[in-house]
């Protein structure tokens, strides 16, 4: 534009309007002149704070956040997240194999050690930065931005498989309304002119038949598909429909889904145990998926929170209930698979008492019998009595007799876990019970509800992100989001569909959340700093943290997390990937390699989680999206910081904003324009208004808008 012109609009322009920006300028900054260049290059002394706080992302005024109804309903929240399924089945398992009550030593260490300083970062960045895991690791560090990605990708395949299984026990809960039990005894066959057991039944077991033939219909291996178990589809139908309208309900369904499960005692106690590095590696696996870190579930949970939130208390509150309901959960299983085992114990006795009568007289003299013993009712220790005297009359030839040793402690220390756990063994308990379909809904809807509530914290991980990022609708995205779930889990719900969840459950989540969390260590100690974010924590909390998380943070957690990191891949490559396959000619579970397809498959779930991260990083790294960009993103970020532009310049110039000192008011209303001013500046509003700011540059945008001035102190989260 030529200069005349800018003068003629110069005369064009309202005296008293231009005298009231001016004023309305003045105002809120000291008076003369250098006090008001110094005012347009930083923030000033009286209005610090505000500006403090715009640079920690409140992002614009123009939209409100959900906020939690109260802070139990949060801690509800949290504590439904963290506690889930793995809670009932892999703490109680993992307890069993390695010594009972000892591993809870290298289990309680590590929790201090790894999952506390951890579960606290989380929660503290999504407390300040209120955003998703996407904006918290772009704000952090634009460069690693991929982390919030990757976390939503694993979110993402775990919420595949989990839903699956909460699938599974809406099945078995529909079927516990009957009296006896479906799966109380083995089915018969009939034909003209006998009836018999089903052979796979006979073979196996009541439960296990159940479990494998009529529940899930499995093949003989992942290789053959067999077509869609159709009771399994509208399972995961109808829990899909359940996710999807508590999630569209809000986060305020989030904290009412969390069940208690009350219990009773047995444990061992064996401290050599703890000499064995796989009890601390296996410690420390637990630990850090039992707290649900990596997801972005705990950020997004914790991201609807107040700023001046204890989230130090909330921490260790949460980390130590989860703990103590795994303790409780154990006890509970412990108690359970003792009573199986004393069933299983006096069946296997009744039945082998029944031998010996039968040997009486040929094989086994009546001599070697003890007077006191009465056959109608044979007790373990008269069992155990009468074979070790058989056993050293006859000595070679015992092993012809084919009699059981029904010893108790060999069906104790029957380890068990995962599906096996649940839809096997405590459902051959449940069968015992007085009562027993009152037990069997319980359990299972103790299993729902727990599902849930991991389920819950797992698609948040997801939809926050891209809600904060993208500003779509939460409604639509919630919708789109469950029904491609569901559309992908049908691969679930075929007759190999159990190998499925097999292979998801052992190479989706495993190896990338570690990398996933060891990076989010790592930006927040080295990349943004450990001081700054103790600066960041003291302000936040009213309180500076112990020193201990400095030290955690900065060296000891990264440290350990690489050590996981490295042995996890030690292990999975001393151990190729194999998946237990149910043989129905057999009728028992065998070890199968996976065809190269199922290889590719395991690889590729690891390499998709994973490769957010350095396909962001080399992006912005080589400013083939700018650092500055948000992209597709409506929020724009650097280190530290977030910008939001609404409008964009379009037809100026470069050259025609530095020589017009005025152009910032052009075409704006008296009411709409802020007051004239300097070349290369930028004005930041009181916190209040809700006028949009403007910069020198020409863009103008809605909230806070983040410039990137030298005097300006670079701002902490």
């Amino acid at each position: 534009m030529p200069k005349n012109s800018k003068a003629v609009k110069r005369a064009e322009l309202d005296d008293d309007d231009v005298t009231e920006s001016v004023k309305d300028l003045l105002s809120n900054e000291d008076a003369g002149d250098d006090s008001f260049q110094r005012s347009t290059l930083a923030v000033s002394a009286a209005a610090g704070e505000k500006a403090r706080e715009a640079e920690e992302g409140a992002c614009g005024a123009e939209e409100e956040r959900p906020a939690w109804s109260s802070k139990l309903q949060y801690i509800l929240a949290q504590v439904g997240f963290s506690v889930g399924l793995g809670n009932v089945w892999r703490f109680p398992y993992l307890c069993q194999k390695n010594g009972g009550g000892a591993y809870l030593v290298p289990y309680l260490v590590l929790l201090v050690l790894i999952g506390i300083p951890l579960f606290f970062l989380e929660l503290s960045v999504g407390q300040r930065i209120r955003r998703g895991s996407i904006g918290v690791w772009n704000y952090i560090s634009p460069r690693l931005g991929g982390i919030g990605f990757a976390s939503c990708v694993v979110c993402f395949f775990v919420a595949l498989y989990y839903n699956v299984i909460i699938g599974w026990s809406l099945f078995y809960f529909s079927q516990s309304f009957q009296q006896p039990l479906p799966w109380h005894e083995c089915p018969l066959v009939k034909n003209k002119t006998s009836t018999y057991v089903v052979p796979e039944c006979e073979k196996s077991s009541a439960t296990t038949y159940y479990w494998y033939r009529e529940a899930l219909d499995i093949s003989d291996s992942i290789s053959e598909s067999g077509g869609l178990n159709w009771k399994m589809t509208l399972c995961l139908l109808a829990a899909w429909a359940m996710v999807c309208l508590a999630m569209i309900k809000g986060i305020q369904s989030s904290g009412k889904y969390f069940s208690t499960v009350f219990y009773t005692i047995r444990a061992f106690l064996n401290l050599e145990i703890m000499l064995e590095a796989k009890v601390w590696r296996e410690a420390a696996t637990q630990v850090f998926f039992a707290l649900g870190l990596g997801f972005g579930g705990v950020i997004a949970f914790s991201s609807y929170n107040k700023r001046d939130n204890n989230c130090h208390f909330d921490a260790v509150l949460v980390s130590f209930i989860n703990f103590f309901t795994s303790v409780l959960a154990t006890l509970v299983v412990f108690a359970v698979l003792g009573f199986k085992a004393n069933i299983m114990n006096a069946k296997c006795v009744e039945l082998n008492a029944k031998k010996i009568v039968g040997y009486l007289g040929n094989e086994i003299s009546h001599d070697l019998i003890p007077h006191h013993i009465n056959f109608s009712h044979v007790s373990n220790e008269d069992y155990q009595q009468i074979t070790e005297i058989i056993r050293g009359v006859m000595e070679s030839d015992y092993s012809r007799l084919g009699l059981d040793n029904c010893d108790i402690k060999e069906e104790l220390n029957k380890a068990v876990q995962g599906t096996g756990l649940a839809f096997i063994a405590f459902t051959e308990a449940m069968t015992h019970f007085p009562a027993s379909p009152f037990w069997s809904v319980m359990f299972f809807l103790m299993l729902v509800n727990l599902g849930l509530g991991s389920m819950f914290g797992t698609i948040e991980g997801i939809i926050t992100p891209i809600v904060d990022t993208f500003k779509v609708r939460k409604e639509f995205l919630t919708v789109g989001c469950c029904l491609l779930a569901f559309s992908i889990g049908l691969i679930f719900v075929q007759r190999s569909g159990n190998y499925f969840v097999a292979m998801f459950d052992d190479y989706s989540a495993t190896l990338p959340l570690l990398i996933v969390v060891f990076l989010e260590n790592v930006a927040v100690a080295w990349v943004y700093g450990t001081d700054k974010f103790f600066e960041d924590l003291k302000e936040m909390l009213g309180f500076t943290p112990f020193r201990y998380y400095y030290y955690m943070w900065k060296y000891v957690t990264p440290l350990l997390l690489l050590a996981l990191l490295s042995a996890s891949l030690i292990q999975l490559g001393m151990a190729p990937p194999s998946y237990s396959a149910w043989i129905q000619e057999l009728a028992q579970e065998q070890s199968l390699s996976y065809p190269p397809w199922g290889l590719a498959v395991c690889i590729t779930l690891v390499v998709t989680a994973i490769l957010p991260v350095p396909i962001v990083f080399v992006l912005r790294y080589f400013n083939i999206i700018d650092e500055n960009s948000g992209g597709m993103s409506t929020i724009s970020y650097k280190k530290g910081r977030m910008i939001k532009e609404s409008v964009r310049r379009t037809s100026r110039t470069r050259e025609e904003d530095e020589g017009d000192d005025t152009s910032l008011i052009q075409g704006k209303t008296p009411s709409e324009a802020p007051s004239p001013m300097p070349p290369n500046s930028s004005y930041r509003k009181q916190s209040g208004s809700k006028q949009a700011d403007s910069a020198s540059n020409g863009h103008y945008s809605i909230g806070y808008l983040m410039a990137d001035t030298p005097d300006m102190p670079e701002s902490d989260l």
